[in-house]
């Protein structure tokens, strides 16, 4: 079955530019010109992941980046006019996965759509291990933290967790290190293994920021993620 990506631009010839490259690898396409029109088509239909354009009329893409994700955990990838640090942090503190700088090359833009694409289904497919394999795949640490990783599931102390796929890699990461420090290169390399990703340090800043708001964890006194000052981070086995 094809994936559905909705795509929110208010740039005609955008839009028509992203759908041809999307219709050339037979996904399903839906398009936008406004945040509102983007919210029916979210309400009405099912999607695997969605493009939006920063600067939209009335609603911007950051605070409807901001409402999907108070639903759906699918990848966004945002669009933004600026190549400005400020705009990327503020799009990943909303819930974006993935950014791309106007103008684009329409098949980098394609590269990011696949990966992001290939981890979502990772986090969210069906798995065929034996049950045992699943044992295996389970990982449980101090404070009451659990991750399967099979199942792709995220528990803590009995609550279960609703993480996006980048969410998920990156705890994945600091889990399966648990009581080494993990450095923020790691941690990149580990979750965008995709040569083409501007290395930015202020990415994984801000999911871990997510991921802690998420476990009920505090930075001053952190009981999971722990930042190990000028190195990277920890969690305690």
């Amino acid at each position: 079955m094809s994936e559905k990506i909705l795509i929110v631009d208010d740039e005609a010839e955008i839009t028509d530019l992203i759908e041809m490259y999307l219709h050339n690898e037979n996904y399903i396409v839906y398009k936008a010109y406004t945040a509102q029109k983007a919210l029916e088509y979210i309400n009405a239909e099912e999607f695997d992941l969605a493009i939006l354009d920063v600067m939209l009329p009335g609603i911007d893409g950051f605070q409807l980046c901001k409402k999907i994700r108070e639903t759906y955990t699918y990848p966004i990838i945002m669009l933004t006019a600026r190549d400005g640090e400020i705009d990327t942090i503020t799009g990943l503190t909303m819930g974006a996965d993935d950014y791309v700088t106007k103008p684009f090359k329409p098949l980098a833009l394609m590269a990011r759509v696949k990966a992001q694409l290939r981890r979502y289904k990772k986090y969210s497919g069906p798995t065929e291990l034996s049950d045992s394999k699943m044992v295996e795949n389970v990982i449980t640490t101090t404070n009451g933290l659990v991750m399967n990783i099979s199942a792709h599931t995220c528990m803590v102390n009995d609550t279960l967790l609703s993480l996006t796929p980048t969410e998920f890699k990156l705890l994945q990461a600091l889990c399966e290190k648990k009581g080494r420090v993990v450095t923020s290169e790691e941690l990149f390399k580990y979750v965008w293994t995709d040569e083409y990703y501007d290395k930015n340090s202020n990415t994984i800043t801000v999911h871990i920021r997510h991921l802690r708001e998420k476990m009920g964890d505090v930075i001053d006194e952190p009981r999971y993620i722990k930042t190990i000052w000028g190195v990277g981070y920890k969690i305690e086995s």
